[in-house]
């Protein structure tokens, strides 16, 4: 099924993300709806590096916008006559820059594959962290029956103060009859005086039972928020942070939310039942009132319980992120980002009154060189229930740019610590204020450091520095974390390093080829689980070729190219020479593996076996293909049209079986293009680059490098 067919099919919670999406004004939603067949049937990844091909589309596009206007001409839709004509205009300030209008469609459609994705992210999950779900399913069974004990608390409390109120107003009916009556007989007085003394004592056993069951009441709140505060709002902060480095968790908020609302709205409630005590004790007040006691400690305990939830209350929901950008929370000056604020006690009568404040950097470290920015763009927003795709109370900032100040950047900081720019971290602020039922307090929320750019080569460094932070720190706002570096446990780092396979590609890495990147780090161990990878051998030893450029070039090039092959099992990968000559040299004659080379960045290689005359086992390999070749030519026509000429001048494919032992045809042959041999749409590249030439004839020991030679 296409794709916008598949997008328009979602529920009506994903349907409204792809609205989102298309609030922007580089692609209408018009264009992608109208021209959705022709969209998805180009080749956007070529257009965007390939400057002839994208002016092609370009033109083609506009062509495709003149027929829709026609037909809509024809059908007297004098609208989309219009709309069509003006988006055509629009597209007009791309006729020099047609690359930049290939990689913006480009965007737009990854984007929508990520809405699809994120639609089978429950049951993904799901599959991965069974056991974890299970125990989090008891947890937050455990939490709803308290949320239930509560509510029903309420209930009860409820009931109580009506039984309070209607025993206060009997004695006052009793009492005030009496006074009108001028009961002058003693014995009667006595006796009258007796009774109101029986109700009195009543009344104050019923005061003192009150209190009781609201200081209970409390004490059940006290006990829910202890438990949202420091374990469920902890973990979902934690798994926010895993999931913006790529993690597969669930960051849902709408649990949350019920419950913070929950136990909002009961403590709300406490203090309307305080009022009601205030109202009767000022109809009736006595010596030894337990209400004007121990009423104020109730309502000072129940503000600071009411104080203390709201102010964990606002969150930010979405982290700062740029369009196009590597990932989450690296931003760029004067570039354009988004982030979304949600308040998780949503009281539908705040719909739209609470404005929510954006800013940078309150207190900046004392630390030489430190840079201090302004935020730029609308900044201040109410929240609102319409911004939300599940009605919660948010505020969605999608036009905030950052700008450098001229001067106070850094200043002369009392500190001698140096920091890169791309190990500074910097805190963007959000302030509201709370205001309901006369109850009022200052609510901030705070992003998780973001570390901020100038310019597109920084982009790596930066992504770098988030996987860092966000791997091993749950201080959200220690923005020195880089001064002391510590270092990553193997299994956290390992855990890392799939997840950007698992994000960027939704295939993970496994044990094995876990195992070939910690031999490259840590040399051959028993067991790697003790080892610790620092900062420094991470990111910056052997500059410019880091371990991380190394690794990130091979995620970008399975991206961008090879995908497909990566997610169906047929890439090897992380696989040391060592390791491939003892899994070829045991198998039969033709057997090859695709691997990343290990010195070349953005590079696959394959080895394949074949037998020398005296029956050894060779293992042979081709120099690594990198993006100069895959931008050219997909790597399965790579494999499937590899040959090699033996000295007589005979040409054949060494590649015959996909380890262990698929043919070459059954794995690759869903990729293959329709066309092959002089009818390739590759042929050229096939004759000039795929044709190689062993430098020993099959009698001898041949290399095991190739070099490639031009076809006639």
């Amino acid at each position: 099924m296409a794709q916008w067919e598949r997008l328009r099919q979602l529920p009506a919670v994903y349907r409204q993300q792809l609205h989102e999406l298309y609030d922007r004004d580089a692609l209408p939603m018009d264009v992608r709806h109208y021209l959705s067949a022709w969209i998805e049937k180009q080749d956007w990844k070529r257009a965007a590096r390939d400057h002839n091909w994208a002016a092609v589309l370009f033109q083609v596009l506009l062509e495709n916008l003149d027929i829709q206007h026609s037909r809509f001409v024809q059908e007297e839709s004098f609208l989309m006559q219009h709309n069509i004509r003006r988006y055509k205009q629009n597209f007009q300030r791309y006729l020099d820059e047609p690359c930049v209008l290939a990689n913006t469609i480009l965007w737009f459609l990854e984007k929508e594959k990520e809405i699809l994705d994120s639609a089978d992210l429950p049951e993904q999950v799901q599959f991965l962290h069974v056991e974890q779900e299970s125990m989090e399913t008891s947890s937050q069974q455990d939490l709803e029956r308290k949320m239930a004990g509560l509510r029903n608390d309420m209930q009860c409390m409820e009931h109580t103060m009506l039984c309070l109120e209607e025993q206060q107003d009997e004695f006052d009916f009793k009492y005030q009859t009496y006074k009108m009556e001028a009961v002058v007989d003693e014995a009667v007085k006595r006796e009258r005086i007796k009774s109101f003394q029986t109700l009195i004592n009543k009344l104050n056993e019923c005061r003192k039972s009150t209190l009781c069951d609201l200081n209970k009441l409390l004490d059940r709140s006290e006990d829910l928020i202890f438990i949202l505060l420091t374990k469920e709002l902890t973990e979902w902060q934690r798994r926010q942070q895993k999931v913006c480095i790529g993690a597969p968790d669930s960051v849902c908020l709408n649990q949350l939310e019920t419950w913070f609302t929950c136990v909002a709205g009961c403590l709300f409630q406490v203090r309307e039942f305080l009022n009601k005590l205030d109202e009767l004790e000022g109809k009736l007040s006595y010596d030894g009132d337990p209400v004007k006691a121990q009423k104020p400690a109730l309502r000072r305990r129940s503000d600071k319980l009411l104080k203390d939830l709201l102010k964990s209350s606002f969150v930010v929901e979405t982290q700062p992120s740029m369009p196009q950008g590597k990932g989450p929370l690296v931003l760029r000056t004067n570039v354009q980002f988004s982030v979304k604020t949600r308040l998780l006690v949503k009281f539908p009568e705040l719909n739209h009154s609470m404005k929510v404040n954006v800013s940078m950097d309150r207190e900046a470290p004392q630390i030489k060189g430190y840079r201090r920015f302004n935020v730029l763009g609308t900044k201040t927003k109410a929240l609102n229930m319409a911004e939300s795709q599940t009605g919660g109370m948010v505020a969605d900032f999608r036009h905030l740019t950052l700008k450098e100040q001229k001067s106070g950047g850094g200043g002369k900081g009392v500190s001698d610590i140096s920091l890169s720019v791309t190990e500074e971290l910097h805190i963007i602020y959000f302030d509201t204020v709370f205001e309901y039922k006369g109850f009022s307090v200052e609510l901030q929320a705070s992003s998780l450091p973001v570390v901020i750019i100038s310019n597109s080569s920084q982009q790596q460094s930066a992504w770098a520095s988030v996987l860092w932070f966000n791997m091993l720190s749950q201080k959200t706002k220690d923005v020195i974390f880089f001064a002391n570096t510590p270092a990553a446990p193997w299994p956290q780092f390992g855990e890392m390093l799939s997840w950007q396979f698992l994000s960027a590609t939704k295939r993970g890495l496994n044990d094995a080829q876990l195992e070939m990147i910690a031999h490259r780090l840590f040399g051959k161990q028993v067991n790697y689980d003790n080892c610790n990878v620092a900062w420094s051998k991470f990111s910056k030893e052997n500059t410019p070729d880091t371990f991380w450029v190394w690794f990130d070039g091979i995620v970008v090039m399975v991206k961008t190219y090879l995908e497909d092959l990566w997610r169906d099992g047929l890439i090897m990968g992380f696989v040391s020479k060592g390791k491939e000559k003892s899994l070829l040299k045991k198998k039969m004659r033709g057997t090859f593996l695709l691997r990343f080379s290990e010195s070349v960045i953005g590079g696959i290689t394959f080895s394949w076996v074949e037998t020398t005359m005296t029956g050894e086992p060779d293992v042979k390999t081709v120099q690594p293909f990198t993006k100069v070749d895959l931008s050219q030519i997909p790597f399965q026509e790579i494999v499937r049209n590899f040959q090699i000429f033996e000295t007589d001048n005979v040409p054949e494919s060494p590649l015959l079986y996909l380890y262990p032992s698929t043919p070459k045809d059954e794995a690759f042959g869903k990729y293959y293009s329709e066309m092959s041999g002089d009818n390739s749409p590759y042929i050229k590249y096939i004759k000039t680059k795929l044709v190689f030439v062993s430098k020993e004839s099959k009698r001898g020991s041949s290399s095991t490098e190739f070099t490639p030679r031009l076809s006639p």
